[in-house]
């Protein structure tokens, strides 16, 4: 058994949450559904953005839905695979700049 639990992928699409707070859960699905609906950036693009993020943030559930939802939209494996790595190369990248706030404090401590 695991902590994730693939049936919650399903549960959350279903609704389930949304026995609880109602209201809540209304506006967060509108307010989903209008962030990742065609604008300014195609569904193709927003859900590379997503799938890049949940690589990035380590959610099993959206990796799962974002591979199926790129598959539907006609990426291939390796377009999914240089996702990844820029989410990894932002998430390295990033790790390594707020060093500098390391680095300057000990800078300044042993100085």
């Amino acid at each position: 058994m695991t902590y994730f639990k693939r049936d919650h992928l399903k549960e959350f699409s279903e609704g389930k949450f949304g026995e609880d707070a109602p209201e809540l859960w209304k506006k967060f699905l509108n307010y989903y559904s209008s962030v990742m609906d065609e604008g300014d950036l195609s569904t193709r693009e927003k859900a590379l953005i997503a799938f890049g993020v949940a690589h990035a943030e380590g959610c099993p559930y959206c990796i799962e839905a974002y591979t199926t939802k790129l598959l539907e939209e006609g990426c291939d494996q390796d377009q999914l695979a240089e996702a990844i790595h820029v989410a990894s190369a932002m998430k390295a990248g990033m790790t390594i700049a707020m060093g500098l706030q390391s680095k300057e404090l000990s800078d300044k401590l042993t100085n």
